[in-house]
């Protein structure tokens, strides 16, 4: 007797219902907005002033800058586990310079470079010397993490000169600095990887490295610069954070990992074709803002707010694998 077999059924999005379609495509964007009108409706008198709606855009600033260094990497097809302590020790090295009596802009450029440089040797374990990029920003992580605490003396620093807290406390219009310095670097990322060749090189790295590099793409150098950009806007994003602060320690910037990976992971389910893209992170830094932000008006504590960020990152994670394989 002949046995047949079924095979699985590929999901055919195209031939979904319009209701289903739309949920398919913007499901993202809608739980965005559904968390809105969640927590507007439970506390609107709270959640909805405009003083917290500020507070919100302040909070989640300094993530979006390193959410947007994130990425850059994972356009690429990487991932970058040490943007957080690379963070950290680019504000802790501008702090401790600036303490030290080095005029301003010369510590901010020294924490940049610091930056770049753990961008740099990321690049290079992960191009070059083929480490999986996971074990090499692991390492880097810890590496970064350590020189973070002798810079720091595994103490907080303060008695920055007070122009410097200019970058993280002004207020131009009523927004806080690090949200204008968050939307410029926004925008300039999403123009980057919008309308430059280094953009689109990058995407075809991420999208098939071999066929990249028979088509003429430089993919080891493309990778390189990916990591040092990543470490670069990382750097960014912690001297904001340590003006904003007033302070720098050896683990000011370290959660922000976690958080910039579950945006990144958000916003690749806004693509069909699950690919890292800048707006989306932008929806998933919103989403993960606006959690928090109700969370804490509603009383929730920060344990089950873990708990809820970790499910986030795998509900991203299995969708955009999901739309991945559709595409």
């Amino acid at each position: 007797m002949t046995q047949t077999e079924t095979a699985p059924k590929k999901v055919d999005i195209e031939h979904k219902t319009p209701v289903t379609q739309m949920l398919w495509q913007g499901g993202t964007v809608i739980a965005f907005l559904g968390l809105i009108v969640v927590f507007g409706t439970l506390n609107p008198g709270a959640f909805l002033s405009v003083g917290n709606l500020t507070n919100v855009l302040a909070q989640v600033a300094i993530l979006t800058i390193i959410a947007a260094a994130q990425t850059v990497v994972m356009v690429t097809g990487y991932i970058d586990l040490s943007v957080g302590t690379t963070a950290t020790l680019a504000g802790a090295t501008s702090s401790a310079l600036m303490i030290g009596g080095t005029p301003i802009p010369a510590a901010i450029v020294a924490g940049l470079i610091v930056g770049a440089l753990v961008g740099i040797v990321n690049g290079i374990l992960v191009a070059y010397l083929k480490i999986s990029a996971i074990v090499a920003t692991l390492a880097t992580m810890t590496t970064v993490g350590g020189l973070a605490f002798i810079v720091t003396d595994g103490t907080t620093l303060y008695g920055m000169p007070d122009s410097f807290h200019v970058i993280g406390q002004a207020r131009v219009m009523g927004l806080p600095m690090p949200v204008l310095f968050a939307a410029a670097v926004a925008l300039i990322i999403w123009v980057v990887l919008r309308f430059t060749t280094i953009g689109r090189q990058w995407y075809a790295v991420g999208g098939n490295g071999e066929v990249a590099r028979l088509s003429g793409v430089n993919v080891r150098l493309n990778t390189l610069l990916a990591f040092s950009v990543s470490g670069l806007v990382s750097a960014i994003g912690g001297i904001i954070l340590v003006s904003r602060l007033s302070s720098a320690s050896a683990t000011s910037a370290n959660d922000y990992m976690m958080f910039a990976i579950a945006a990144a992971f958000l916003g690749m389910t806004v693509l069909k074709s699950g690919q890292a893209n800048i707006g989306g992170t932008l929806v998933g830094v919103g989403i993960i803002g606006v959690l928090q932000n109700g969370l804490n008006i509603e009383g929730v504590n920060t344990y089950a707010q873990q708990v809820l960020t970790g499910v986030i990152i795998v509900g991203a994670v299995l969708m955009s694998s999901f739309k991945s394989r559709n595409r």
